[in-house]
């Protein structure tokens, strides 16, 4: 039988960690994706991401939605979790609906839950930060049917992020005008010249049941899909409904779902807020975001990053080089990516290596399984 539903308010951080990382290919594979990877440190992503949020929420009240390629390796990874709280797609459907899943059962659970959402595969730097921001945003979306999104200050014209545009003062926040998805560069370069602009970090605080009622409103098939779906969790009937229902919700972001229609309603009307935060965010979208994060900490000589054992350079600067065995020497080259594993080979350029993704939706189509 379900657990009696809890009736206090209590947060419950949600990792969303479903993504393949192709854009870190050939490291990031299916089964051992960018979040999986120590790609900064000792510990994985994940790793990561769970221990900074553990002193606001225990590991029992922690959830992470992923894909059935992931799961056995957080299994492993992070075995003070909760089993039943790993919940593993029959197939992705973009964050929209993973969101309204965990917002579902957990409302079930707790009406009073306040929901953290987190990517499992971001950098922040200043952990004590990120926690006094996180907990200015817990108190925000506990005050009311408010929506909370950690913003980031930029730092030039990215035409990869979203941008929250920020209005007046508020809730010791400033409220939300609008979300714009991934600007040209034009109008990124716009954003920055005006000031109050703010990245899109992907980490959003509200409560349950203010999330479920905007699912309700502006994606009510996919919320009356993952109502039933939460209905079912905890039985024995749950991994059926799931396999049964899930691929029939839309395959839609978040962003595109609830913030950019709930942003039209206006800066007053909406009850979104943007907290902006300085506490060293890095999403590592690439080899080439990973090069100038590692580099601004580590401060290479000549700029090389060099991981693995027998590489020689000469004339060489502003290379990154992660060898697997091999000798590598690299000779009058400048500002490449080159990686190398048991079974694969990337050269690239720094400026070209966003397009690193394309290799693997091309190994997709010639189904070449063994390589993805």
């Amino acid at each position: 039988m379900p657990a009696k539903p809890v009736t206090q308010t209590k947060f419950y951080p949600v990792i969303l960690a479903g993504g393949r990382g192709t854009r870190f290919w050939p490291v990031s594979r299916r089964r051992r994706a960018k979040q999986l990877l120590a790609l900064d440190g000792k510990q994985t992503m994940i790793q990561q991401t769970m221990a900074r949020l553990l002193p606001s929420g225990s590991p029992d009240s922690c959830w992470i939605i992923t894909n059935q390629d992931s799961y056995r390796e957080i299994l492993r990874q992070l075995p003070r979790l909760n089993k039943s709280h790993i919940i593993a797609e029959p197939v992705g459907r973009n964050t929209a609906p993973a969101i309204g899943l965990a917002a579902s059962i957990l409302l079930r659970e707790n009406p009073k839950a306040i929901l953290g959402i987190f990517p499992s595969d971001h950098v922040i730097e200043d952990v004590q930060e990120f926690r006094r921001v996180l907990q200015q945003g817990i108190k925000i979306a506990t005050a009311g049917d408010n929506f909370v999104v950690m913003g980031i200050r930029p730092n030039r014209p990215e035409t990869g992020y979203g941008y929250i545009e920020a209005g007046s003062q508020s809730e010791n926040a400033l409220r939300v005008r609008r979300f714009t998805e991934k600007p040209d560069a034009a109008r990124a370069a716009n954003f920055i010249a005006e000031g109050n602009y703010y990245w899109n970090s992907g980490m959003f605080i509200w409560s349950a049941r203010t999330l479920m009622e905007a699912l309700q409103e502006h994606l009510p098939k996919t919320a009356k899909l993952v109502e039933e779906i939460a209905a079912s969790f905890g039985t024995a009937n749950f991994s059926r409904v799931f396999r049964q229902l899930y691929p029939k919700c839309e395959n839609i972001s978040i962003d595109y779902a609830l913030l950019e229609p709930q942003s039209a309603k206006g800066e007053h009307e909406s009850n979104l807020y943007c907290l902006p935060a300085n506490f060293g965010w890095n999403d590592l979208g690439s080899w080439t975001a990973l090069h100038e994060h590692q580099s601004a900490k580590l401060k290479p000589q000549d700029g090389n990053l060099i991981s693995g054992a027998g590489v020689f350079t000469l004339d060489a600067t502003g290379n990154l080089i992660q060898t697997n065995g091999k000798f590598v020497a690299a000779i009058g080259v400048h500002d490449l990516v080159i990686v190398e594993t048991d079974d694969a080979l990337l050269i690239t350029t720094r400026d070209r290596a966003q397009d690193t993704g394309k290799v693997v939706k091309f190994l997709d189509e010639k189904k070449l399984d063994g390589l993805v």
